[in-house]
């Protein structure tokens, strides 16, 4: 927690206090643990650099990146091509995508729970509300709890289109401003479900995953996502403005190294290479 107050005052101080350059990342809350440890390991090894993390969700860095309020975004979700028009509009330029981490949409129910895997039709049909009881997936007679992440969310709209194939989201589904708000609220739940970055399941459970009735189900571990055999894998992303020079090209470059990807996989997401 100090290291985080840490960071998060850094942000009130102008850069020119610090005597050296200063790099601001904002976005993916999914990936602003994953962030923080990335700015305290390349800030030791280089005190002449100051990495500012904020979350607020991917849609919340990206329009950052948009407004040329942060050096770097990160996105749990690939940028729209409207977003990179509006991007363009105003650098005349695409912006530029690195994929920095790997990671396996997790599903969380509560550790009492008995059902042990879906089919990723099943876990479409919770969640836009075609099945609303556990017993109707193999579990006791109660009501399905949803639990989702909200609308700004990279996860959020990751989900909607991939696992929802872009249907909507069901009226009862209980919105919570972060995944580790989504996992508390399972965690409390014995009749919950909820989904996130594979890096927060703690003090719940994993369901097993499966792609259809005919397909073996997998958790999302380390083999599972890096070899895309865990139906919900996506990439972590950082977006920048245009090709990147000096400080923040070392730094991203420190990020897709062995020393940085194993930052990755100390935090629980798995390494892109």
């Amino acid at each position: 927690m100090k290291k985080f107050i840490a960071l998060v005052l850094l942000a009130a101080f102008p850069a020119s206090l610090f005597g050296g350059e200063v790099i601001t990342v904002k976005g993916s809350d999914t990936m602003v643990i994953l962030a923080q440890r990335w700015a305290e390991q390349y800030m030791k090894k280089n005190p002449n650099v100051t990495i500012q993390v904020t979350g607020g969700g991917s849609g919340t860095g990206i329009s950052a990146l948009i407004n040329g309020t942060t050096d770097i975004c990160d996105a749990s979700r690939p940028m729209k091509p409207a977003e990179k028009q509006k991007l363009k509009q105003r650098f005349s330029t695409l912006g530029v995508e690195v994929k920095v981490a790997k990671d396996g949409v997790a599903l969380y129910v509560h550790e009492s729970n008995p059902v042990k895997e879906l089919t990723l039709r099943q876990v479409k049909d919770i969640y836009t509300g075609r099945i609303t009881n556990w017993k109707e997936v193999g579990g006791k007679d109660a009501r399905i709890i949803l639990y989702s992440r909200e609308n700004n969310s990279g996860t959020y709209v990751y989900f909607k289109d991939v696992v929802l194939e872009t249907e909507d989201y069901a009226p009862s589904c209980q919105n919570m401003p972060g995944t580790a708000a989504v996992v508390n609220a399972v965690a409390k739940d014995p009749n919950g479900i909820g989904y996130g970055g594979a890096a927060y399941g703690k003090g719940i459970r994993d369901m097993m995953i499966k792609a259809d009735d005919g397909s073996p189900a997998f958790l999302p571990t380390a083999e599972t996502v890096g070899n895309g055999s865990y139906p919900i894998t996506r990439f972590l992303y950082m977006y920048l403005k245009s090709r990147p020079a000096g400080e923040i090209k070392n730094f991203i470059d420190w990020v897709l190294s062995d020393e940085g990807q194993e930052v990755v996989t100390k935090v629980g997401y798995f390494k892109v290479r």
